[in-house]
């Protein structure tokens, strides 16, 4: 699981709740700008992850649980059928 995997399902789990990332992150009780791409890496250039209170917030306010959410996270293949 990556960092662009992580943020790559928040931005599917809007849009399959028919919802802009700053409208989910409205929704959520959250600052809009929450999950904002300039706000996806440090001015350093280091990743920023998005919190598990993030995470808890826009599943609470869609009703979803982190199974939901998890089925936009790609999963690697086993190391046996990589080849």
């Amino acid at each position: 699981m990556t960092h662009e995997d992580i943020w790559n399902a928040i931005e599917r789990f809007a849009s399959e709740h028919k919802m802009s990332c700053s409208g989910l992150a409205k929704c959520s009780g959250l600052d809009p700008t929450t999950f904002n791409r300039s706000k996806r890496w440090s001015k350093e250039g280091k990743p920023r992850w998005p919190s598990m209170h993030s995470l808890s917030k826009i599943l609470a306010s869609t009703g979803a649980r982190m199974d939901d959410f998890a089925k936009f996270i790609p999963t690697p293949l086993p190391e046996y059928e990589r080849e």
